[in-house]
């Protein structure tokens, strides 16, 4: 699939019980974004996350990547159900 995007800005919210977390491809977008949140609501700002809901959250800049992995989830259950040294094998989707 081919996709070409020019001059659009895009973020999205997500949004977890009390926890929000933004990701922009526009920095002027992002900060206005949070500061309408600051004036209509209580907000504290945690800076760039890693880690959420079991989720790890990687990115890449350079080449404007943003990842997600559940991999310590995944490890956890295979160590609880003492499956640890399974063979896997990695899925891309």
């Amino acid at each position: 699939m081919y996709l070409k995007v020019s001059e659009s800005k895009v973020i999205f919210l997500i949004l977890y019980i009390d926890d929000i977390l933004l990701a922009a491809n526009d920095l002027g977008l992002l900060q206005e974004t949070k500061k309408f949140l600051s004036r209509n609501f209580e907000v504290k700002d945690m800076g760039e996350v890693s880690y959420e809901i079991g989720i790890e959250i990687f990115h890449n800049r350079s080449q404007g990547l943003l990842g997600l992995s559940q991999k310590v989830y995944i490890d956890k259950v295979l160590e609880r159900l003492k499956m640890e040294r399974c063979l896997t094998t990695p899925i891309l989707i």
